[in-house]
């Protein structure tokens, strides 16, 4: 949540720097653009958000007694799975 609300702050920082700014930053030849810029810190920002569903499905499945088997097959989710994912809900196989 933290990762979100920075990446938050930082998209309001970039637009409130370009506000006043008349630069044609498309043509710019120093590097990359305001836009692509926005784009990553959106990018980023939506990849945060969709972490911290993953995160809150996790908990909700663990909160009503799941059991570590996979949601497609019905089998057992390998406990290095687990360790290396805590968050999915299905088998390598599955995956």
């Amino acid at each position: 949540m933290g990762r979100l609300a920075d990446l938050r702050r930082l998209e309001a920082q970039i637009i409130d720097a370009s506000q006043d700014d008349n630069a044609d930053d498309e043509h710019d030849p120093e590097g990359a653009t305001i836009a692509w810029d926005r784009a990553q810190t959106l990018a980023l920002a939506e990849e945060a958000r969709a972490r911290i569903d993953e995160i809150g499905s996790a908990l909700a499945r663990i909160a009503v007694g799941w059991d570590g088997r996979c949601a497609s097959c019905d089998q057992p989710i390998d406990h290095e799975r687990l360790l290396a994912r805590p968050t999915t809900d299905r088998c390598i196989r599955c995956a």
